[in-house]
């Protein structure tokens, strides 16, 4: 991930190439091209080749959002105790 710096001062760019957002969810690349593609993951098209980009805050909202649905549904999924054999 490319960040500008100045002396003492570092800032996060605010799109990504979909190579870093793989590599912050920890997934492939294609896996990130997928989610994009689906809709899933909100993206743009830039520049004369149509490079995909998403905005740091999407990509964050995503997270938020994706850890809100896997609550639910370990709260519709317990676990089951076991009896110990």
């Amino acid at each position: 991930m490319q960040t500008t710096s100045t002396p003492g001062v570092s800032v996060e760019p605010r799109f990504l190439l979909l190579s870093d957002v793989a590599a912050e969810l920890n997934v492939s690349d294609s896996q990130v091209y997928h989610m994009v593609r689906s809709g899933e993951l909100p993206a743009i098209k830039i520049g004369g080749r149509g490079q995909w980009r998403v905005e740091r805050a999407r990509l964050e909202e995503y997270i938020a959002q994706k850890y809100a649905e896997t609550a639910d549904w370990v709260r519709g999924n317990p676990l089951i105790d076991r009896d110990p054999e």
